[in-house]
């Protein structure tokens, strides 16, 4: 198949941008300050102090979060230049390569959504050690570590007794499995979900407290323009916590380990060295937060040794054992599977297990969120309702769900986009019945879409945790609603996730619903598919397909097929490319020629998708030549002009298309689908970019007329089944493949299903409900 019209339209090659800095006495650049969060939840006060307690938490996620790896240590934003292995990859920096081969046809098949939603083995509850809460990540304020929680002290008990010898070093990580703990306390609100849209405006700090961190980060050799992120992170005290412990400067976003350590050796000289337990803490928080931008929730106890191990820890295992010790990171132990043998059943015999370590942060998200909705499971009240006759279904997919909400407090929900009409059902037959229902989308286009289902009052998940749509809350923060359809699910990440059932009242039903194929989360967690693998509550799978090339094409590609389609009317359109040039000229060429003149879709309503933001053919690339052919300027509002697509992430993981209106001294002025947003001089480099072209997470959860997605040729590391079918399933009339990836393609699509992510969701699930065939 050719492309969809003629045209040869030039396009220049912008040249890529500069890496980050490599020494300490280089700039890594301002850290951008996240909008304040309007608390959720009944106990909002809670949530605020979660918050506060991870001063070195990985808040400051580069725009659009680019595409997570499955590397442990990787960043959301690029690789780091010169970094260890381990530390920040990602599959970015690519560049396009030879012509492959072309797309095809399909049955029409619906994915199961346990195909691409089973984890890695762990049933099983898992039992921390010690009682539940930690200390916060890093000291916060002062120079002195902060006071240690139950579970610190715990765990201090327990390395001076291996360190007596009245407990074997080796049963630290090898302990065998236990009974599950006593049921916890209440579980407590998540971190809150900042707002997305509405001015941002940053708060004032304290001139002398900047001085004074100034003439630390000067006897350290670092530059003073990282002042602002210190105290951002460390606080008003941020001078006096930098003297006596400069590895807390490894907790800014883009200061690199050896940055860190070349700051500590000018401050302290000899007085210091690889295996100092400040800069073991220090390593362990950033590893596990950069874990957590790939999508992890914790880390394997031998995964998280080994990158320390990288890094010069003289004993990794040693190691851990003191970062455990004193609150920094939280240790937990899961089967790895159900107990199978009788000696297993009644506790003579030991089931393996697996040690997990994480942060405060995610472990109680986590948990929070395992407890919620094993709460929405408890505490459904038996009403008379006749759900059946409330509402007409549009499909019996469509009654099948309605069944399933009626009897059951949490429900599971997948289909394509034909399916959305399933919950909007749902929603009807409950306000037919006199309840009190809201169905929220992941983004504004999933609300629009929503709306076309037959819902016009859906509103957005940010929106309805900001309090800006939807329903009321009441005195004790709860969600005035009876049922709650999510659809989009699979891009909640495990705090959003909290949040949200945190909010549900006892005896409300939840509807989780959406694509098990696409892309999980830009942030930690993997929620709609553990809820899935668990088990732990009815699963309804839509039997309703996508129709037409496209939807035939998407449902291959979701059971690991990638045919030829039969595209009589150019729905799908491979373009072959030999190298990263071509695939840029070729793509400016489809969105501003071909596309509109095939299809009469304009090129604002086109969206390029890519794998990354680096490289010749990345994101970075492809909007510098889109913006010389369709938007022309010089960039006088740093860097951008009227009339520019942009992409806004105003909180890590959540992204905006908008247009630049205007800018002056008070911010870039943005038209984001009708709110008028105004970002700060200081952070429009780090929150904003042009949005013409994408990437897949970027794009997740919205859709346009057209799409082209551009396949450079040293793409196959970053591809996966679910990148495609999320790439590809972004086009509502008209895709473009520009395809210089040869067989990495196919290859994807058969054998790579999605990155694992390592969390705890499934198993601790799985422990506290019933499982449900």
């Amino acid at each position: 198949m050719g492309t969809p019209g003629g045209g040869d339209t030039t396009a220049d090659a912008p040249n890529a941008e500069p890496g980050p800095p490599r020494g300490p006495g280089a700039a890594p650049g301002e850290a951008p300050t996240a909008p304040d969060g309007v608390p959720t939840g009944r106990h909002a006060a809670e949530a605020r102090a979660a918050a506060d307690a991870a001063p070195g938490s990985a808040s400051g996620a580069a725009p659009g979060d680019g595409e997570p790896s499955s590397d442990p240590g990787a960043s959301a934003d690029g690789p780091e230049s010169g970094s260890a292995p381990g530390e920040a990859r990602s599959q970015e920096e690519t560049e396009a390569g030879r012509p492959g081969a072309s797309l095809g046809a399909s049955e029409g098949r619906t994915p199961d959504p346990a195909a691409s939603g089973a984890p890695a083995a762990g049933d099983g509850r898992a039992s921390a050690v010690g009682p539940e809460g930690a200390a916060p990540a890093v000291p916060d304020g002062g120079g002195t570590p902060p006071k240690r929680s139950a579970v610190a002290e715990a765990l201090a008990a327990a390395v001076r007794a291996v360190e007596s010898g009245e407990r074997p070093a080796a049963s630290f990580f090898a302990q065998p499995a236990r009974p599950a703990p006593a049921p916890r306390p209440a579980a407590r609100p998540a971190r809150p979900v900042p707002a997305v849209e509405g001015p941002l405006a940053e708060a004032p700090v304290d001139e002398e407290v900047l001085a004074g961190v100034r003439r630390v980060l000067a006897a350290g050799g670092a530059p003073e323009s990282l002042a602002g992120p210190v105290v951002a992170v460390l606080g008003e005290q941020a001078a006096e916590a930098l003297r006596e412990d400069p590895w807390l400067l490894m907790g800014v976003r883009d200061v690199r380990p050896e940055q860190a350590d070349g700051f500590a050796r000018a401050l302290l000289g000899d007085a210091c060295g690889p295996g100092d337990e400040r800069r073991v803490r220090a390593l362990a928080v950033r590893l596990l937060e950069r874990a957590a931008l790939a999508g992890h929730t914790v880390l394997e106890a031998p995964v998280l040794g080994e990158e320390l191990a990288k890094r010069a820890v003289p004993d990794p295992e040693e190691a851990l054992r003191e970062v455990v010790a004193d609150g920094s990171v939280l240790v937990f132990q899961e089967p790895l599977r159900a107990p199978e043998t009788p000696e297993e059943v009644s506790g003579e015999a030991e089931v393996p297990v697996r040690t997990l370590l994480g942060l405060d942060r995610y472990a109680m998200a986590e948990e929070s969120l395992a407890d919620g909705l094993a709460r929405l499971l408890g505490t459904l009240a038996a009403r008379d309702l006749d759900w059946a006759g409330a509402a007409a279904a549009p499909s019996p997919s469509a009654a099948e769900l309605i069944r399933a909400v009626a009897v059951s407090g949490l429900v599971a929900h997948s289909g394509g986009e034909a399916a959305r009409a399933e919950p909007a059902a749902v929603v009807a037959a409950a306000r037919k019945l006199g309840l009190r229902a809201v169905a929220a989308a992941f983004t504004e286009d999933g609300r629009r879409r929503l709306a076309a289902a037959g819902d016009a009052e859906a509103v957005t998940v940010a929106g309805l945790l900001a309090g800006r749509e939807g329903p009321e809350r009441d005195a004790e923060g709860a969600l005035a609603v009876d049922v709650l359809a999510v659809l989009d699910a699979p891009r909640l990440d495990v705090e959003t996730a909290a949040a949200l059932v945190e909010s549900l009242p006892d005896g409300a039903r939840l509807v989780l619903s959406g694509d098990p194929a696409e892309l999980w989360s830009a942030g930690p967690g993997r929620v709609f598919a553990d809820v899935l693998a668990a088990r732990a509550c009815p699963v309804v799978v839509s039997r309703t397909p996508d129709s037409g090339p496209l939807g035939e094409l998407l449902s291959g590609i979701g059971a690991g097929e990638l045919l030829r389609v039969d595209a009589p009317g150019k729905e799908v359109v491979i373009v072959p490319v030999r190298d990263a040039s071509e695939a840029v000229h070729r793509t400016v060429q489809l969105v501003a020629d071909s596309v509109p003149r095939a299809f009469g879709v304009p090129p604002e309503d086109t969206r390029v998708v890519t794998v990354g933001h680096g490289g010749p053919a990345g994101t970075r690339a492809l909007n510098a030549a889109l913006k010389q052919r369709l938007n022309p300027g010089p960039g006088r509002f740093g860097g951008f002009d009227p009339g520019d697509r942009i992409a806004y992430v105003p909180a890590p993981g959540r992204m905006v298309q908008g247009t630049v209106v205007s800018g002056d001294a008070d911010g870039l002025r943005l038209d984001c689908s009708g709110t008028r947003v105004v970002v700060p001089p200081a952070r429009v480099a780090d929150a904003v970019r042009h949005g013409w072209a994408v990437t897949a997470h970027q794009a997740a959860g919205t859709r346009w007329p057209a799409a082209v997605v551009v396949l450079p040729g040293d793409a196959g590391p970053g591809l996966t089944r679910s990148w495609v079918y999320t790439a590809f399933g972004r086009a509502e009339r008209h895709l473009s493949v520009v395809h210089g990836a040869g067989q990495d393609l196919p290859r994807a699509v058969a054998e790579v299903p999605a990155k694992e992510r390592t969390t705890r969701l499934r198993s601790l699930l799985k422990a506290q409900t019933p499982r449900t065939e």
